[in-house]
């Protein structure tokens, strides 16, 4: 096993092209790096990160945002906005006719849906740049402002984030995998080394024995998270003889994939995205002068608070909603069906047609079940694993090794489709 990964880093080190794509793709993680560490100088850094100290919930949003955040860098509110906005124009595309219309139109349906993306991602920045303004200034964090100050603080978040979003899409168009999937995966591993010691320094405090648990459970998870990505469901097609123009084709069988996961890591990112809104929202409110709205917003901070019940069962559906969502928009049962009957094909004891696209939808949603309850266990993982060990302020969760698994394995089998592209027989044996 060693021996053909060792093979296959060497082939794409020598694919030029490849070479290329890994180099640039290293060149745009060290400049978004490079402006993880850069300050907006209207921060006081000393009390921001004493903020931090004292709040789990911005700790959490931290990890999320790769550090950018507790250095209150120009990319402080990271890629939030952008995909807050992919997840309602995948709705509306649903819901309105137009731009499912678009959605079927080729490159231009996705270029004109990418273009109503970043411009709805404009004001969702807006409105997260004031709510953290709001929630810094009640703490202390940023005195007072001028008009102006206040002004170019919120441009210098909203051209934050659209850097950010053009780094993932330079990432995509030119570089290996899905740029914003990589990018979220590097800000998590740049802060690594920071979780590990916030961990090691609960194991100071904690049995052996819980650290044995934590260790075996770390094992489990990476080991099912891999299990669940790679597992998949074959559904046996066959094709019957026919006659095109002057030839005929052959009978052959095939295989219909279908994926446990079939939405991979995007259901968490989307639940994250909308699971710290309401904290978020609540840490703005509680510091406003009205009573009513200050009681609504401290409500919101106790009832979602990272360890509750109530925040941890709304990720969890968050998790399994999403999961069924963009399984439904990634795989349509309907237009399968049809593909296998134009090409004269049928799965044994189904008959073509409709049948077929009941048979795949049952199959589908079954195993869709299984995928997302998976998905929803990791995601409340660091609460359950603190309430089995006793370790109360566990940084390393379930989420983040799942984004940093998944997208290794992703990029790592777009790397393969891209070398069996070229042909290399070494490499397919």
């Amino acid at each position: 096993m060693i021996k053909k990964i060792v093979e296959k880093i060497n082939i794409l080190l020598k694919d030029p092209e490849l070479k290329r794509k890994l180099l640039f793709t290293l060149f745009i993680f060290l400049a978004f790096r490079f402006f993880a560490f850069l300050p907006v100088p209207i921060i006081n850094l000393v009390k921001l990160r004493e903020l931090f100290s004292q709040n789990q919930f911005l700790s959490l949003l931290d990890i999320f945002s790769g550090g950018t955040l507790i250095n209150f860098s120009v990319m402080a509110l990271g890629l939030n906005p952008y995909i807050n906005a992919s997840i309602v124009l995948q709705m509306l595309t649903m819901m309105i006719p137009h731009l499912e219309k678009l959605s079927k139109e080729g490159e231009f349906g996705r270029a004109k849906i990418n273009q109503y993306t970043r411009m709805l991602t404009v004001p969702l920045t807006i409105v997260q740049a004031i709510g953290i303004f709001m929630l810094l200034k009640n703490q202390k964090v940023i005195g007072v402002l001028s008009p102006l100050e206040f002004f170019s603080f919120i441009v210098t978040m909203v051209a934050g984030t659209f850097i950010l979003v053009w780094f993932g899409e330079l990432i995509s168009e030119f570089g290996l995998g899905n740029g914003i999937s990589l990018l979220i995966f590097v800000g998590i591993v740049g802060r690594l080394h920071v979780l590990l010691g916030q961990t090691a320094t609960i194991f100071n405090q904690e049995i052996i024995f819980n650290v044995i648990i934590f260790l075996a459970l770390s094992l489990f998870v990476i080991a099912a998270i891999v299990f669940i990505n790679e597992a998949t469901r074959r559904i046996p097609v066959l094709y019957a003889k026919r006659i095109k123009g002057n030839r005929m084709y052959q009978g052959a069988t095939n295989f219909l994939p279908l994926k446990l996961n079939q939405a991979g890591v995007i259901p968490i990112i989307f639940a994250v995205s909308f699971v710290l809104f309401p904290q978020l929202i609540g840490n703005f409110l509680k510091y406003v002068k009205n009573p009513a709205l200050a009681s609504m917003g401290t409500f919101l901070s106790t009832v979602f608070s990272p360890t509750g019940f109530f925040y941890n069962f709304f990720y969890f559906f968050l998790v399994v909603g999403f999961t069924f969502f963009y399984t439904i928009i990634v795989f349509n049962p309907q237009k399968i069906s049809e593909e296998i009957q134009k090409q004269g094909g049928f799965i044994p004891g189904i008959r073509p047609g409709v049948a077929t696209k009941e048979y795949l939808q049952r199959i589908l949603y079954r195993i869709t079940t299984v995928g997302a309850l998976f998905l929803g266990v990791i995601a409340v993982m660091p609460v359950l694993v603190s309430k089995l060990t006793g370790m109360t302020n566990l940084v390393i969760g379930g989420t983040g090794i799942l984004i940093v698994v998944s997208v290794i394995l992703e990029t790592f089998k777009k790397v393969e489709s891209q070398l069996v592209m070229r042909n290399y027989d070494r490499f397919v044996k």
